[in-house]
């Protein structure tokens, strides 16, 4: 599995069939809101990327609108038709807990 290193944070690269990561890119639209995700998705239409974070269930910050097991239905819903997409991972996800 092929990963790329944004931010300083470590992510395996689930998906990215059409090569559209652009890393350069991403760091600048990767912030810390991105923190508590397990995925994040980007997909791409007239030219922009647009990222969109989810989780898996025992995820502390699990939420139904961010489940991953539902990333099929958001790219088919919420997406541009046809629309290229990419999905990377978090490898580390110890960092999803964040204190209080």
């Amino acid at each position: 599995m092929k990963s790329v290193k944004i931010n300083g944070v470590d992510y395996n690269i689930i998906k990215d069939d059409d090569k559209i990561i652009n890393v350069e890119e991403l760091s600048e639209m990767i912030t810390d809101y991105f923190d508590e995700f397990d995925y994040i998705l980007g997909d791409v239409a007239y030219s922009h990327v647009r990222l969109k974070g989810f989780n898996n269930k025992d995820n502390p910050r699990f939420n139904k609108i961010n489940d991953y097991s539902k990333i099929n239905d958001y790219i088919n819903d919420k997406c541009a038709y046809g629309c290229k997409y990419f999905i990377i991972e978090k490898v580390n996800k110890k960092d999803t807990k964040k204190s209080v």
